[in-house]
């Protein structure tokens, strides 16, 4: 077991401390939480009416198996250069976007980039008009599985709303009990102020699931990730799900907003008439943001935009490489760049 440690170790704290004949010091696992919209991961069957018949051979953007399979390892190497010098195995968790079924997980985590890490992954299909999902990927050699449920969002004077389910994954993240919430919340189809109520409604269904879960165990780490489809700063993230941008003096069962300080210093994870949004966000619970250094707490945010996954000319440079624009094939990656927390778990080795 210690071999296996000091094979994955990110950072070393010195901190000794001696017992009796031995001394002790601490030294600390970096693991990664990650979120990434993977934009319109369709298979090439037409099998869900209209919109999937525009991803099809036949429609309007000829997406045949060439394009697939284009896609499906270009986003399994955008997955795999997740990882970091002190994460050299990739995110232990990756939330996932924009996938129409349990086929097109089983091809990603199955794609030569992806295919040494042994990923698994949770799906489900949701009642969404379009059709597309959210899902988990993990490596079980960090995370364990406990428990999945899927929650739908109704709203009261909207009999006809379909949406994606919110998926809530229960586990245990180095057999800390962690609860990840995935969500891709409403558009905001027919404008941002418009849209908000919808927003606002999937960030208090979040937020009730997450309280469902505290009364079962208050000492659940919970984090509700996903494209949100609003900044931070919205209504939806800061007022309904109180996610603040500061996370001293947060309460344990309480939210920060770790991307939130990213936007304001003009990182994006996409963009909009030239304007960058941070759609794709996790937050964590006050009791992961400030937990003791014997279990995991917070490092630090990344936005992956890796120049690889950026547009290099025109109008769009910059902005993240997407598989079409304006109708034509850019053979990209997505539209919106992945993004990713750490954290830090400590160990006590003894010398």
């Amino acid at each position: 077991m210690r071999r296996f440690l000091l094979s994955f170790v990110a950072a070393i704290l010195f901190m000794p401390s001696v017992t009796s004949a031995q001394s002790t010091k601490k030294q600390g696992m970096v693991m990664g939480i990650a979120f990434y919209n993977l934009e319109n991961l369709f298979d090439t069957i037409n099998n869900n009416g209209k919109y999937d018949l525009e991803f099809s051979p036949q429609g309007s953007r000829q997406w045949d198996g060439r394009k697939y399979w284009s896609k499906i390892n270009k986003l399994a190497y955008a997955i795999s250069r997740l990882n970091t010098k002190t994460t050299p195995l990739g995110p232990a968790i990756i939330g996932i976007s924009e996938i129409e079924n349990e086929s097109v997980v089983k091809d990603l985590v199955d794609a030569e980039p992806l295919k040494k890490y042994g990923l698994k992954y949770v799906h489900h299909d949701s009642p969404d008009r379009r059709g597309v999902d959210v899902g988990l990927l993990y490596n079980p050699k960090f995370y364990k599985v406990d428990n999945v449920t899927n929650h739908t969002l109704s709203i009261p004077d909207k009999p006809y709303f379909r949406t994606r389910d919110q998926m809530c994954v229960v586990g245990r993240l180095m057999g800390q009990p962690v609860a990840i919430i995935v969500n891709h919340w409403p558009s905001r189809i027919g404008g941002e102020q418009q849209s908000s109520p919808l927003r606002e409604a999937a960030a208090a269904l979040s937020k009730h699931i997450a309280d469902s879960l505290w009364k079962v165990n208050p000492d659940m780490g919970v984090i509700i990730m996903g494209d949100l489809n609003d900044d931070p700063q919205n209504k939806s993230c800061a007022k309904v799900l109180g996610a603040s941008k500061k996370r001293e003096g947060i309460g344990d069962h309480e939210f920060f907003n770790p991307f939130w300080k990213v936007l304001d210093d003009g990182i994006g994870t996409l963009a909009y008439k030239s304007q960058w949004n941070l759609f794709d966000q996790i937050i964590i619970s006050g009791n992961l943001a400030n937990g003791p250094s014997d279990k995991f707490h917070y490092l630090r945010p990344i936005v992956h935009n890796h120049e690889f996954l950026r547009d290099t000319e025109g109008n769009r440079q910059g902005y993240p490489r997407r598989t079409f624009s304006a109708g034509m094939w850019l053979d990209g990656y997505s539209d919106h760049f992945p993004t990713q927390v750490l954290f830090v778990k400590e160990f006590d080795i003894q010398n």
